[in-house]
């Protein structure tokens, strides 16, 4: 529906971008779609964790639909851009944490969604880019800022200014994809990994997320009281006083949150 497809299996939830005809180019609709799914995920206390892939053999996403742009006037222009920012934000706001599974292009807004991931899981035929200033654009969906923490200053400043896509060999030793697997094998790896992610406590889990996002860009300090208010939230939940059980009584956790 609108492009976007929702699935759950157990405590993961797997988001896909389901417009294969067009690359998966994000127009308005879709756009609209992917907020909507993402709160609804976001709210859902039962999802520990959130696979986001796409459909179709040739790219994650390309995206923004430019030929649904070039039909519009500055005015819709501008009333797209708060659809598009939801539509990055709900992905980026997700409180569980997120894989993004990658096979083919992941240029423009498809790429920032993959930054906006927590873990980038790509295939040997992924391949990454931000050219938005080729057409006269900047990244808009996070891209200068998601790029710049995950790859730091220089890295960041190579894909923005000059829109060079990166194969996946490269992505890795820039940091922008975190684990390589076979064509065809990103979806399978990333559910796997969001499994053994759905066995740990969710409340500690998301407390550790939370920590690390908003980490970034901050002083050690700062950081470190991130940590100690997370810590303060898991270490008298219920969640840890049945992990501690589960760990002396030699079996596995059931997790009361």
């Amino acid at each position: 529906m609108d492009g976007v497809a929702l699935r759950r299996d157990g405590h993961v939830a797997e988001i896909v971008l389901d417009r294969p005809e067009a690359l998966n180019a994000l127009s308005t609709a879709m756009a609209r779609r992917l907020a909507a799914v993402c709160a609804e995920v976001a709210a859902d206390a039962s999802v520990r964790a959130v696979v986001l892939g796409a459909a179709g053999e040739k790219a994650f996403c390309v995206g923004a639909d430019l030929k649904e742009r070039n039909a519009m006037t500055d005015a819709e222009i501008i009333a797209q851009r708060p659809v598009f920012r939801a539509a990055f934000g709900g992905v980026l706001g997700l409180p569980q944490p997120v894989i993004a599974a990658v096979h083919g292009f992941a240029l423009g807004g498809g790429c920032e969604f993959a930054l906006s991931a927590d873990l980038i899981v790509a295939d040997e035929t992924a391949v990454f880019g931000l050219p938005e200033v080729g057409v006269g654009l900047v990244p808009g969906g996070g891209g200068t800022q998601l790029a710049l923490r995950r790859l730091g200053p220089g890295r960041a400043a190579d894909l923005v200014f000059t829109g060079r896509r990166l194969a996946v060999d490269e992505a890795l030793e820039y940091g922008l994809a975190d684990r390589k697997v076979p064509a065809g094998k990103a979806r399978e790896e990333a559910l796997a990994v969001a499994g053994v992610i759905a066995g740990n406590s969710p409340v500690a889990v998301r407390a550790a997320k939370r920590a690390l996002r908003l980490g970034g860009g901050v002083s050690l300090e700062a950081g470190l009281d991130l940590e100690e208010n997370a810590w303060r939230t898991v270490a008298f939940s219920a969640d840890r006083r049945e992990g501690i059980a589960a760990f002396n009584e030699k079996r596995k956790p059931v997790w009361p949150s």
